[in-house]
């Protein structure tokens, strides 16, 4: 599976990560490696999945080796969105002992913390594999780590909705409180010059006075099963409609065959277990 959803992070946004995860980490040095290694101890290693993951986050592992020692080696086995079994090889490192202990922690913590994003989201594509919905991730991210985490997402196979609040209105439940009603924020939204406009409505009279108002799109928010049936039937294909709300492995297939175009689902990148990668040294 490629990734074409969204582009790897690179460049400088990746040598921030690096550089801040090492000033928290390493601060000042190493000194336990730095007592015990000399510093022309060379060294081999393998990174391996030690379960069944799909794999996010690899060039975030090559550039913490590399930030800390330009010769170190590194031979790239396997690819962001593979689905790799226990036991297969990530990446072949080899070089300078210091450099790879040092890095060693700080390179598993980003490819599992993201690895474990993508295989939840996988997990979710395919259970709703054969229905016409798609899956999107949402805002819940970490702070500081939305690039990252919503590339995760894209490697599981999930479609990336809006990076942030600058680049797609959606009036949510609080703003239609604040503007006075439904009616009232989208014509603002409109009047502010925005064409496509994404209303979250809780019930199916909401839907009624969004669509009215001139809505674009539709976030349908808490609904039963029954509910987002009786909503799709209603709207016809007039606009795209997204469940959103609560949504589990266990909900998440009977919501797809409702008919809704989306469903987003806050705990891929809120709530999703790092997988377990090692760094095996074999010499």
């Amino acid at each position: 599976m490629t990734v074409s959803d969204l582009e790897a992070p690179a460049g400088e946004v990746v040598d921030d990560i690096i550089a801040r995860a090492f000033a928290e980490d390493v601060g000042d040095g190493d000194i336990t490696t730095l007592a015990c290694v000399s510093a022309d101890a060379r060294i081999s290693a393998r990174m391996r999945a030690r379960q069944p993951l799909t794999l996010a986050g690899v060039m975030l592992a090559e550039a913490a080796f590399r930030a800390l020692d330009a010769k170190v080696l590194i031979t790239r086995e396997a690819e962001d969105g593979e689905s790799l079994e226990t036991g297969e090889t990530i990446l072949k490192i080899a070089g300078p002992a210091r450099a790879i202990l040092t890095a060693e922690r700080t390179a598993l913590n980003l490819v599992q913390h993201l690895s474990g994003i993508a295989t939840l989201v996988r997990t979710y594509v395919l259970a709703i594999d054969g229905t016409s919905a798609k899956i999107l991730d949402t805002r819940k991210t970490i702070p500081g780590l939305r690039r990252f985490g919503k590339y995760a997402c894209a490697c599981g196979g999930a479609q990336n909705h809006r990076m942030g609040l600058y680049d797609a209105v959606m009036i949510k439940d609080n703003h239609i409180v604040a503007a006075g009603s439904i009616s009232k924020a989208v014509k603002q939204a409109h009047d502010a010059g925005h064409k496509k406009v994404q209303v979250e409505c809780d019930t199916p009279s909401q839907v009624a006075e969004a669509l009215t108002a001139g809505a674009t799109s539709l976030l349908l928010d808490n609904m039963t099963v029954a509910t987002l049936r009786e909503v799709v039937a209603r709207v016809d294909g007039a606009v795209p409609l997204e469940a959103s709300g609560g949504v589990t492995l266990n909900t998440v297939r009977s919501i797809a065959e409702t008919g809704v175009d989306f469903i987003s689902v806050g705990r891929l990148t809120q709530s999703a277990p790092a997988v377990d990668i090692g760094l095996d040294f074999t010499s």
